[in-house]
């Protein structure tokens, strides 16, 4: 008996760690049926369909849609459950021009101290994704594309203003997943992002602020022209269209 109390809170750390384990993986799939657009925006989450489908009890489900909801995918209305969050034109404009911002900083703070090895592994990642480009497949590019941007956040070397970044990046998934789709997007997105790249290599910090703060102005640009119906169309009246503010020498090309 005494064998058996003093196992319990061992059991019970496993089982939690196995739970948090779960919910993790059932985070990432519901997150990819966001993005790929299985679950639509101003969808009611179905826990006891996903349930079914993922092969997991409602408890994990449950769990990953308030991780998702902490990161703006998910919307939490009492009473109601959980329901794929719908940014607003105007919502998803704030977002991304405040995301351009803190993006063309980090660039520019990266100009003032990158280093050799850094320009070596971002111009890797710019031949995988010309490699990409040739296939066409934005299913492939986009993930890179992430890994690209993430590591000009983390070589910055300012962890808060990349935490920052981070989550300006998870709110827009959706918007700039399926920018990518359209024709020709790739490859002016890695022209784009060839030319952030060789202002960091020239170690000019306003070249390169101009550069990455103009590439996310551009996609702004491109998110509007590869819109769909009910992507970014909230279910409250939208405010007046506003002009899209672009950075100097920023083409807005789609």
């Amino acid at each position: 008996m005494p064998d058996n109390l003093t196992q319990s809170p061992n059991f019970s750390a496993i089982d939690f760690l196995r739970t948090r384990s779960l919910a993790n993986v059932v985070q990432a799939e519901i997150e990819r049926m966001i993005v790929d657009g299985e679950l639509k925006p101003n969808e009611r989450v179905n826990e006891n369909g996903l349930s079914q489908q993922l092969g997991v009890s409602r408890g994990p489900i449950r769990e990953a849609c308030s991780a998702l909801a902490a990161m703006g995918l998910i919307e939490i209305i009492p009473n109601r459950g959980f329901f794929i969050r719908a940014l607003s034109n105007d919502e998803a404009q704030d977002l991304s021009e405040a995301r351009a911002a803190v993006f063309g900083c980090m660039a520019m703070m990266l100009a003032e101290r990158v280093t050799d090895a850094q320009i070596a592994i971002l111009r890797a990642l710019l031949q995988r994704m010309d490699e990409i480009v040739e296939l066409g497949d934005y299913h492939v590019y986009y993930p890179v594309n992430l890994e690209f941007h993430k590591q000009i956040g983390e070589m910055a070397g300012n962890n808060r203003l990349h935490l920052i970044y981070q989550s300006f990046v998870r709110e827009l998934h959706i918007q700039r997943y399926r920018a990518l789709a359209s024709q020709d997007v790739l490859k002016i997105s890695n022209a784009e992002h060839r030319e952030i790249v060789d202002a960091l290599e020239s170690r000019d910090p306003i070249r390169a602020l101009t550069a990455g703060r103009a590439h996310i102005l551009n996609g702004i640009v491109r998110t509007r022209n590869a819109g769909r119906p009910g992507e970014t169309a909230a279910s409250a009246p939208s405010k007046p269209a506003r002009k899209s503010r672009t950075a100097p020498n920023a083409t807005g090309k789609s």
